[in-house]
Parts: C-alpha cells; sequence; structure tokens
C-alpha cells in the first residue's frame, strides 16, 4: 500500500502534538547538574577571597583553574548521560513516526548513522561543562586587573568578584537550555537525511516569549544543510541557538510502502 507522508507541511499548524518538540525534562535535569558545579565555585570564591586582601584573588583563581582539572570525569559522565537520554527520545520519537510508514523505513531509520555525532556531542559537553570554572577563573583575573588599572576601589572588586558564583549559575542554565535543544535538533537532522529528508519546517513553542525573528519563520520550510538566519548574523536549525526553544519538523519523502 503506498501512502503520502509528510509532517505537517500545511505550514501554519504542527501535527497534533509533534513528536520532535523540545526535550523538556533532560534540559531540567541537565541544568540542575550543572548547577551543582555553579555552587561549588561560588562556595570556592566565599571561602578563599578575603576583600582585606587582594593577593587572594589569585589564590581563588589557581583553585579554580584546579577544580576545572578535577571534574572531567564527572563531566564526562553527566554529558554522556544528557546525550543519551536525548537520543533515546529522538529515536522513540522517529519509530513512532516509521509505524505509519513501513517496516522498511522503520529498519533503515533505526540504522541511522548517529555515533559520530554522539561522540562529538558528548566531547562538546565535556569541554563547556570544564569551562565553567575556568571562565569563573578568567572572571575574577579580569575583574582585579581591571579593577586596578580603572582605580576602583578594592570593596567594588571585591564585591564583583563575589558574584562569580551567581554569573556562573547562569552561565550553567544557558549551557543547559542551549545544548539539550542542539543535541536533539542535530539528532533529528542525521535520521531525516539518512532517509532522504533534504527539507525540514520551523516550529516555535507558540507562546509569548518567542523571539520575533523565530515568530517569522513559524510554518516555514529550510534545507537542514542552509538553515535559516534566525538571529541577525547567525544561520541555525531550530533549537540549536542560545536560549531556542523551537524545533523542526522534517519533512518525508512523499511515497513509502508498506508491505
Amino acid at each position: 500500500m503506498s501512502r503520502r507522508h509528510r509532517l505537517a507541511f500545511d505550514r501554519a499548524e504542527p501535527s497534533a502534538k509533534s513528536a520532535f518538540i523540545r526535550a523538556r525534562k533532560a534540559e531540567v535535569t541537565y541544568s540542575r547538574q550543572l548547577r551543582k558545579v555553579a555552587r561549588h565555585i561560588g562556595d570556592l570564591v566565599m571561602g578563599l577571597f578575603d576583600q582585606a586582601d587582594p593577593a587572594s584573588a589569585g589564590i581563588v583563581e589557581r583553585a579554580l583553574r584546579r577544580y576545572a582539572g578535577t571534574i572531567e570525569a564527572w563531566a564526562s559522565s553527566v554529558g554522556g548521560r544528557m546525550v543519551a537520554e536525548v537520543a533515546a527520545r529522538d529515536r522513540k520519537a522517529w519509530m513512532a513516526v516509521s509505524r505509519e510508514m513501513g517496516i522498511a523505513v522503520h529498519r533503515e531509520i533505526a540504522k541511522a548513522p548517529t555515533g559520530a555525532l554522539l561522540r562529538q556531542r558528548l566531547a562538546d559537553q565535556v569541554s563547556l561543562i570544564t569551562s565553567l570554572p575556568t571562565e569563573a577563573a578568567e572572571r575574577v583575573h579580569r575583574l582585579t586587573i581591571e579593577g586596578i588599572s580603572n582605580g576602583a576601589r578594592a570593596s567594588e572588586i571585591a564585591a564583583e568578584i563575589m558574584k562569580t558564583g551567581e554569573v556562573t549559575k547562569s552561565r550553567a542554565d544557558l549551557i543547559a537550555r542551549t545544548e539539550v535543544s542542539r543535541t536533539s535538533a542535530e539528532l533529528t537532522r542525521a535520521r531525516a537525511e539518512s532517509i532522504g529528508s533534504t527539507h525540514f519546517i520551523w516550529r516555535t513553542s507558540g507562546d509569548s516569549d518567542v523571539r520575533p525573528s523565530h515568530r517569522a519563520l513559524n510554518g516555514k520550510s529550510f534545507r537542514w544543510d542552509d538553515p535559516p538566519e534566525c538571529d541577525p548574523g547567525h544561520h541555525a536549525l531550530p533549537g540549536a541557538i542560545w536560549n531556542c526553544r523551537c524545533y523542526a519538523e522534517p519533512i518525508l519523502k512523499d511515497d513509502y510502502s508498506s508491505p
């Protein structure tokens, strides 16, 4: 039996609850783990920085850099769990879609070459997680140098250094939001292209927080290998740019046959 099949290609409205909508649960879990690093960074700064001793900024900076070197194995474990959870969710979504399209396509999707992508995504996560204490150390160093160069009062420099934990927490949340969505977007693309899909439809989360530039893309189709300019100077897949909650609905081949 032959049937036409494409996912919400009629532009305006997504299919009745798209299988490819962003992985909110994975994002929350990942953010919770990354905040542990941010809290420890805050504790290091609070515990080692002495406002009465400007030289203690150097002690804080060195401690943060050492910390970055000690969390690599943990970062690999946490990043690996996130990538695996998103991969399992994406595969489940594809299996649900492919059941309507026939056994042959189901098998093709199951065998999609995603191994290299998953390994790269894990490596990216380790790099990003270990960058949290490194960036915090660089922040402490920069604040100290800039403060001295600009003639700022010691109390002003100290106040900014003490905010390092909160700054890192915001950075951790941004990483979690962006990386979960990016992983999902790239996996969806890999599996779509493995069965011949060349285009996707941009879908937003549909609420008032959607960026105007992303809202303008909603319901429009684009090539996987030529995503639109979603922010000034930045071309990306839905969900693959900072703080983006959009997602891609693959446009599949017109005809599939079921035995």
